[in-house]
């Protein structure tokens, strides 16, 4: 499933919050869409905030989403671990990974790109 298949998908170019505002991870409701953004040392990413085990916010028991190094972002749900830079399953269940959504930094502004 791509991110744009989700009813609540943000357009291109829409406003999702303040740079300053993401140090490490941030869960974000975006409108009714679920949104992580992670913002670090290897810049600005974004994914669909579901877990594709349970379809729940990785966020869903607690706001402790990456590893204690930061390299995985983890589903406080069942534990289920992605690489913080590509989603990608890397502990937990084997099945998918968390689903990329394109943004970019837009005068101090994170805003979703067109990928």
């Amino acid at each position: 499933m791509s991110w744009r298949d989700i009813s609540t998908a943000p357009a291109p170019d829409t406003v999702v919050c303040d740079l300053a505002e993401v140090e490490g991870v941030k869960a974000l409701d975006l409108n009714g869409f679920p949104l992580l953004v992670v913002n670090d040392e290897a810049g600005l990413r974004g994914f669909v905030n579901l877990c594709p085990h349970q379809f729940l916010p990785l966020d869903y028991k607690g706001d402790q989403l990456l590893s204690a190094d930061g390299a995985r972002l983890i589903c406080t749900s069942h534990q289920a671990q992605f690489d913080a830079l590509t989603g990608e399953p890397c502990g937990g269940p084997a099945a998918c990974g968390l689903d990329p959504v394109p943004l970019r930094q837009e005068h101090g502004r994170v805003v979703v790109g067109a990928g």
